[in-house]
């Protein structure tokens, strides 16, 4: 059986719990015919339902539901198997239980409706409903279940038995109760998800959410209403979208990335149990499992933007220092604080051993004026040297201020700890502080992502380390004199998504942002309106296109950047005539979104595209 300790992760209201994917959309994939009693399966063909089971495992599922839908009385009957009720139920329980064996992974006896109405609106007797749900459960137990997931309900009528029935067979049991909606976003019998949040808090569901019938878009609208109205932990399983006839077959359509994304919205809308319904896969449950591990270790952040940064127990009485101010941090902290105009240009670290070359492009930038060198950390999940080393060469040996991107995608929180302290030590002090590119993106796209924490958590914890405090809140001697930096994107597809994110590095701790690259100064400034209530120092960024191709290629496969129609086509028509008429135009352009966003912002952060700094230089001017 599952230790205490993974049922006490479960019920925490701060947790993030992944669930697995859908059973019966696996088992058709392995040829069992959809007018088969897939219930059945437990006890004909367990192999191939412990298969499934493990699959989800090892894709990073936290709780395995029993393949126990329709193992209902009711439903059996329909294939003469109603007197096979606890075989079948203890079956399912016995074989996810194996599967999980001694691993902190939790099962769940999934129980679905019984596809008959209740009086008074049908022939079935409240009465009976609640025993026929207690008999199933009850089968569940005994095989090994420790919690209850009552899913795909669309009468709350009907689930108010099923969570009466739970409570009867064992009061101590966790029941997870979801309901399902329409794309108009009520259930069936119309229950708003309001009415859905506020009956099954009343009828003590310890987790209450959605299920099935509709994709992630529709699950995430119903969770954001649902929020508000209840302080019961929510769950969110929706379908890998509505499915679609293809040669005579329902096809779901949604990638894993897909699902992964809005996992991640899911969660930042309060959602804080998350998994899948029809269509997902164990590859769909991986996705999802990477995709919300960043946001894992902070507090159910989506609820108020306070709770971004917990407060961190003090294990001494001793006065802690103040974090030293952000004018005596470091240069480019004295410059931020005076309200100057700073400027920095990007220099990506060099692919091997040998920084010759880029140490002479520095040594340009810093004759030139320029503030500071933006020195970034395996962007695209590229292998580069590392941007903490590239920083102190450049520092040491150019005497130029490094603004040092830190991911967090490629160290656990340990590491990133140790790397700062060095960092700290070394003289490194102004930080941009990233989540960082999954590794797909690059040419290594086997390797692992960690992602204990995400940028938001990184921000809070070199915050405490700027007040002298470890994650755990010992104390650490001298504080840390990190200017706190983080990305911002005014470009981005959900933008009430990104104000919030940016609200929660705000309250975090950071001090200022840089901005992906600006093509769009109207949007840009718009952007900065919203935020206007956190503002805090606005470093723009700025690309100087090279040619139609780099162009097109930063609009279409650079996550987060937005190359608007009117400046693709200018490098069409310039690229046409010749290349150095491209490298002009895209020089003429950075120029023009420099002049424009200077009086909206305190700073600007040019790239150097394939290394060449005197493009950046051209721009600067």
């Amino acid at each position: 059986m599952s230790t205490p300790h993974s049922l006490s992760h479960f019920l925490d209201p701060s947790r993030i719990v992944v669930f697995d994917g859908a059973m019966g959309t696996m088992l058709y994939a392995r040829g069992v015919f959809i007018n088969q009693c897939y219930d059945e399966l437990n006890v004909r063909a367990p192999e191939m339902v412990r298969a499934v089971h493990q699959e989800y495992v090892r894709a990073g599922a936290e709780v395995l539901e029993t393949n126990s839908f329709g193992a209902n009385r009711l439903k059996l009957a329909q294939y003469g198997l109603e007197a096979q009720v606890h075989e079948l139920n203890a079956a399912a329980a016995r074989i996810a239980r194996e599967v999980a064996g001694d691993q902190d992974v939790l099962v769940a006896g999934a129980v679905g409706p019984l596809g008959v109405r209740l009086e008074p609106f049908g022939p079935t007797g409240i009465d009976d409903a609640r025993a026929i749900f207690r008999e199933q459960m009850a089968a569940l137990r005994d095989g090994g279940a420790e919690l209850f997931i009552l899913e795909t309900f669309a009468d709350l009528h009907e689930i108010e038995q099923a969570i009466r029935a739970a409570r009867e067979v064992d009061p101590t049991v966790p029941v997870v109760a979801q309901m399902t909606i329409g794309v108009d976003g009520l259930s069936p019998f119309g229950a708003t998800p309001e009415d859905i949040a506020r009956s099954l808090d009343a009828w003590g569901a310890d987790v209450i959410g959605l299920n099935c019938s509709v994709g992630p878009q529709t699950i995430l609208e119903a969770i954001e209403r649902m929020a508000p109205v209840t302080s019961r932990k929510l769950s969110a399983q929706p379908n890998a979208g509505m499915p679609r006839q293809v040669s005579g077959r329902s096809m779901y359509m949604a990638s894993p990335e897909y699902m992964a994304t809005y996992a991640r919205h899911l969660v930042q809308a309060g959602a804080k149990i998350v998994g899948g319904c029809c269509g997902t896969t164990p590859e769909h449950i991986r996705a999802i499992a990477e995709g919300v591990r960043p946001l894992a270790p902070r507090l159910a952040g989506a609820r108020a933007h306070a709770e971004a940064r917990p407060a961190t127990p003090v294990r001494s009485e001793a006065r802690l220092p103040d974090v030293v101010p952000l004018a005596e941090r470091s240069a480019w902290g004295a410059r931020l604080a005076a309200r100057e105009f700073v400027t920095s240009v990007e220099i990506v670290p060099p692919r091997g051993v040998d920084a010759t070359r880029m140490l002479a492009d520095v040594r340009r930038l810093k004759d030139a004026g320029v503030h500071a060198v933006n020195v970034p950390d395996g962007p695209r999940a590229q292998s580069r040297m590392g941007a903490l080393l590239t920083s102190v060469l450049i520092q040491q040996q150019v005497g130029i201020e490094t603004v040092t991107h830190y991911a967090c995608r490629d160290r656990n929180l340990l590491g990133m700890l140790s790397d700062l302290l060095g960092a700290a030590a070394i003289g490194l002090r102004n930080l941009l502080i990233i989540t960082g590119d999954p590794p797909k993106m690059g040419p290594y796209p086997d390797a692992t992502a960690v992602f204990d924490i995400d940028s938001i958590g990184l921000a809070n914890l070199v915050h405490n380390l700027n007040r002298g405090l470890d994650p755990g809140g010992n104390q650490i001697g001298e504080a840390t004199r990190f200017v706190i930096g983080v990305g911002v994107n005014p470009a981005a597809v959900d933008p009430e998504h990104e104000v919030k994110r940016f609200e929660w590095k705000v309250d975090a701790g950071a001090e200022f942002a840089i901005t992906q690259p600006v093509f769009d100064a109207a949007q840009l400034e718009r952007f900065l309106a919203r935020i206007a209530h956190v503002r805090i120092p606005v470093v723009a960024g700025i690309w100087p296109l090279v040619s139609a191709r780099n162009a097109e290629f930063l609009a279409n496969e650079v996550p987060g950047v937005t190359v608007p129609d009117d400046i693709l086509a200018r490098m069409r028509r310039a690229n046409e005539r010749s290349r150095d008429h491209a490298v002009a135009e895209g020089i003429a352009i950075a120029r023009e979104m420099l002049e424009r966003v200077r009086p909206l912002v305190q700073g600007a952060q040019v790239s150097a595209p394939f290394g060449k700094v005197e493009l950046a230089l051209d721009v600067l001017g």
